[in-house]
């Protein structure tokens, strides 16, 4: 395993921010890797077959409350981590100690401390960007995968204008809400109470550093750092014939018809049931969590 970056100035959210999340009710686990804490809610049975829930910018594992109950009452195991820089895991205090390369990294530390195996992963957002290369990383842990509205773009494709002007917004607008910048993602908008759920990790501007500078980690350049490895996951993607599945949505500007190129290429994913979540914005699991976590469901008892 590659060496962990070393992180010295470290934030970590007060617990009490976390006191009052409505539908949210599971106590966090914490697995420390290169001196960081990262927290994930761990549900259901132990020895029901495991669904990896990964999250993406700028939310947290708050986003699978209504997938969580539907997952465990089917037998599942269903684990959602923060990654770090989001939820209850710890923040490094500097933007330069947050990488693509670098959340790689401490997830794949993770997924190895806690050694999971037999994983359906189901990645959405960045979640999906990390989780892919997880998968790639260590494809023996895997035994399918679910992808909605995300990707792993090489940066050799278009950038659709959606994500150039987020990535705009994030990098130059003084005003950040993150609960708010979540709500304009969901079709059916969040209550006040959801809407302050999603800003709880981050009590200020420092907090926020890796929601901040996630955007502009995504590969958009032909010359971007992370375009080899990216192209190394594809090239393991071209071979893998486990499940994969394709859950995208109708109302998602950014990665809508992102999943044809899957379908098309992923072996895996020929024959599979894969649909179109109507109705759902780019956090489906919002808009449609129960809906999603059916299919999740429908796919591993096949």
């Amino acid at each position: 395993m590659s060496t962990l970056p070393i992180v010295t100035d470290i934030l970590r959210t007060p617990e009490a921010r976390f006191a009052a999340l409505p539908d949210f009710p599971y106590a966090p686990n914490y697995t420390t890797v290169g001196g960081l804490r990262i927290a994930d809610i761990d549900e259901g049975p132990r020895d029901g077959p495991v669904v990896l829930l990964m999250h993406g910018e700028p939310t947290w594992s708050f986003l699978y409350r209504k997938m969580i109950p539907v997952l465990v009452a089917a037998g599942c195991r269903a684990i959602a981590p923060d990654l770090v820089g989001f939820g209850r895991s710890d923040k490094p205090a500097r933007a330069g100690d947050y990488s693509y390369r670098h959340q790689v990294l401490w997830l794949n530390a993770w997924l190895e401390a806690r050694d999971l195996r037999g994983i359906t992963l189901f990645c959405q957002d960045w979640g999906s960007l990390i989780g892919l290369r997880m998968v790639a990383d260590a494809p023996e842990r895997f035994a399918r995968v679910v992808l909605a509205n995300g990707g792993l773009p090489t940066g050799t494709g278009p950038v659709p204008r959606a994500f150039r002007l987020w990535r705009a917004f994030a990098r130059h607008s003084p005003w950040f809400p993150i609960g708010r910048i979540v709500k304009a993602g969901c079709a059916a908008g969040l209550r006040p109470d959801e809407l302050a759920a999603y800003d709880a990790p981050f009590p200020d501007a420092r907090h926020r550093i890796a929601a901040r500078v996630f955007p502009g980690f995504v590969p958009t350049t032909p010359d971007d750092p992370e375009r080899d490895s990216n192209e190394r996951a594809w090239a393991l993607f071209s071979r893998w014939d486990k499940p994969f599945l394709t859950l995208f949505s109708t109302r998602d500007p950014i990665t809508r018809g992102g999943e044809k190129l899957w379908q098309e290429r992923v072996p895996g994913a020929q024959g599979q049931p894969h649909t179109l979540i109507r109705g759902a914005g780019h956090f489906l699991q919002e808009d449609k969590g129960p809906e999603v976590a059916g299919h999740i469901i429908s796919l591993i008892a096949r």
